[in-house]
C-alpha cells in the first residue's frame, strides 16, 4: 500500500509527461540544459584563467546576458504573433553555429577574452529570443491546460537537474581535458533539442494575428503589465532578485580558488549543491495541486535566498558553503518558478508571449547589470563582503513585497476563481 501510494505521488508530480509532445520537449530540453550549464562553467573558468580579474568575470556575465534585456520585448511580441514552434527550432540552429565557432577558437589556441565577449553577446541575443518563446510554447504542448503549473515546475526541475549534473561534469572535464570539450557538448545538446522539437506535432497556426505595428504590440504588453497589480509587483521583485541576488554566480571562481583554496572541481561542487537545493524546491512546487498560495511563496523563498547568500559570504569551510548554496538554490528556484507560475496563471492568453518576455527581461536581463555591479564591488571590497551586502539589500526588498501581499491577493483571488482554481 505504501509502495502504491508512493508510485501515485510520483505519477502526480510528473503528470505533464502524459502528453507525447511534452515528453519530447522535456527530454530534449533536459539535455540542452546540461550542455548550457557545462558551457557556462567552462566560460567562467576560462575567462578567469585568462585574466585573473574579478571585474572581467562581471563583464563576461554582462556581455552574455544584457542582450536578453534588449531583444526580449521584440521576442515576446513575435511569440504572440508568429509560429513559436518553428522559431524555437531556428534558434537552436543559431546556437549550434555559435558554439561551433567558440569550440574552434579554443582548440586552435586563438581564443581571447575579446572572442569570449563577442560570441557571448551574440549568444545572449539568441537566448533573449529563445526564453520567452519556450515559456509561452509550453501551453501548446501540455495534455491538459490544468497541467500548465506542473509543466512549468518540471521545466524548472530540468534546469536544476542540469545545474546539478552539468557543473559537476564540467569541473571534472575542465581539469582533465580543458574547457573546449564542454563547449562541444553544448553544441551537440542544441542539436538534440532541435531533433526533439522536430518530433513535436502542434497546430501550425500563429498564436495570434498581429493587428498593429511591432512597436505598438510591445507597448500594449508594457501597459498591460503596469496596470495589472500582481504582474507588476511580481516583476518588480523578480527584477530586484535578478539584479542583486543572482550575480553571486559570477563570483564563484573567486570563492572556489581564493576563499576555499581549491580548483574548478570545487566550483562544480558549489554549483551542484545549489542545484540540489533547487531540485528540492522544484519537487515542492510540482507536488502542489494548484497555484493557490504561490504569491506568498514568491516572497518567503526570496527570504531564504537572502539568508543563504549572507551565510555563504563569510564561510571558509567547504561543508558550510555547500549548505549555504543548497539554501540559495532552494530559495532562488522556488522564487523564479513561483513567479513564472503565477504570471502564466493570471495573464490573458493573447498577451502570454509579451508577459513572458518581460519575465525574461527581469530574470535574464537585469542579471548582467548585477554582474557588473558585483564584479566592480568585489574588486574594491572583496567578494565576501559584496555577497553579504547584496543579500541584505535583497532582504529589504522582499519585506516591501510582503507588506503589499494583502493588496496583491485582492487582485489575484478573483482571477483564480474565474479560472476554477481553489483558493
Amino acid at each position: 500500500m505504501s509502495f502504491l501510494h508512493t508510485k501515485e505521488n510520483v505519477a502526480f508530480i510528473f503528470r505533464s509527461l502524459r502528453s507525447r509532445n511534452y515528453r519530447f520537449y522535456f527530454f530534449g530540453l533536459g539535455i540542452s540544459f546540461i550542455g548550457s550549464w557545462m558551457h557556462r562553467i567552462a566560460i567562467a573558468w576560462l575567462a578567469y584563467r585568462l585574466t585573473n580579474s574579478s571585474l572581467i568575470l562581471g563583464v563576461v556575465g554582462f556581455a552574455t546576458m544584457v542582450p536578453s534585456f534588449i531583444v526580449a520585448p521584440f521576442a515576446g511580441a513575435l511569440a504572440d504573433s508568429c509560429n513559436r514552434h518553428k522559431m524555437i527550432m531556428a534558434v537552436q540552429l543559431a546556437a549550434v553555429a555559435l558554439t561551433s565557432i567558440m569550440a574552434y577558437l579554443i582548440y586552435s589556441g586563438m581564443i581571447t577574452i575579446t572572442h569570449i565577449l563577442l560570441i557571448g553577446s551574440v549568444l545572449g541575443v539568441v537566448f533573449g529570443v529563445d526564453i520567452p518563446l519556450r515559456h509561452s510554447f509550453v501551453i501548446e504542448i501540455v495534455h491538459d491546460r490544468d497541467d500548465l503549473p506542473n509543466a512549468i515546475a518540471l521545466n524548472s526541475f530540468l534546469f536544476n537537474a542540469a545545474r546539478l549534473i552539468g557543473p559537476a561534469i564540467a569541473g571534472w572535464l575542465i581539469k582533465t581535458s580543458g574547457e573546449g570539450i564542454c563547449i562541444v557538448f553544448n553544441g551537440v545538446s542544441y542539436l538534440i533539442f532541435f531533433f526533439a522539437l522536430l518530433n513535436i506535432k502542434v497546430d501550425s497556426k500563429h498564436s495570434a494575428a498581429q493587428r498593429d505595428s511591432l512597436l505598438s504590440y510591445i507597448r500594449e504588453g508594457f501597459v498591460y503589465a503596469y496596470h495589472n497589480m500582481p504582474i507588476r509587483a511580481i516583476l518588480l521583485l523578480l527584477s530586484l532578485v535578478s539584479l542583486i541576488a543572482m550575480p553571486y554566480f559570477v563570483l564563484l571562481p573567486i570563492f572556489a580558488r581564493d576563499i576555499l583554496k581549491s580548483g574548478p572541481e570545487t566550483m562544480g561542487y558549489l554549483t551542484a549543491a545549489s542545484g540540489i537545493g533547487a531540485l528540492c524546491g522544484v519537487s515542492f512546487l510540482a507536488s502542489r495541486k494548484n497555484t493557490s498560495g504561490l504569491e506568498l511563496s514568491v516572497g518567503s523563498s526570496a527570504v531564504l535566498l537572502s539568508a543563504g547568500l549572507m551565510i555563504f559570504a563569510f564561510s571558509r569551510i567547504l561543508s558550510v558553503s555547500l549548505v549555504a548554496m543548497f539554501i540559495v538554490g532552494f530559495g532562488l528556484m522556488v522564487h523564479m518558478s513561483a513567479c513564472n507560475t503565477v504570471l502564466q496563471t493570471v495573464v490573458d492568453d493573447d498577451k502570454r508571449g509579451r508577459i513572458m518576455s518581460l519575465y525574461t527581461m527581469t530574470f535574464m536581463g537585469m542579471a548582467p547589470f548585477g554582474n557588473l555591479l558585483a564584479g566592480w564591488m568585489a574588486s574594491i571590497i572583496g567578494a565576501p563582503l559584496t555577497v553579504f551586502l547584496l543579500g541584505c539589500v535583497c532582504l529589504a526588498g522582499v519585506f516591501v513585497y510582503l507588506k503589499k501581499l494583502p493588496e496583491i491577493r485582492k487582485y489575484i483571488v478573483p482571477v483564480y476563481a474565474e479560472r476554477g482554481i481553489e483558493v
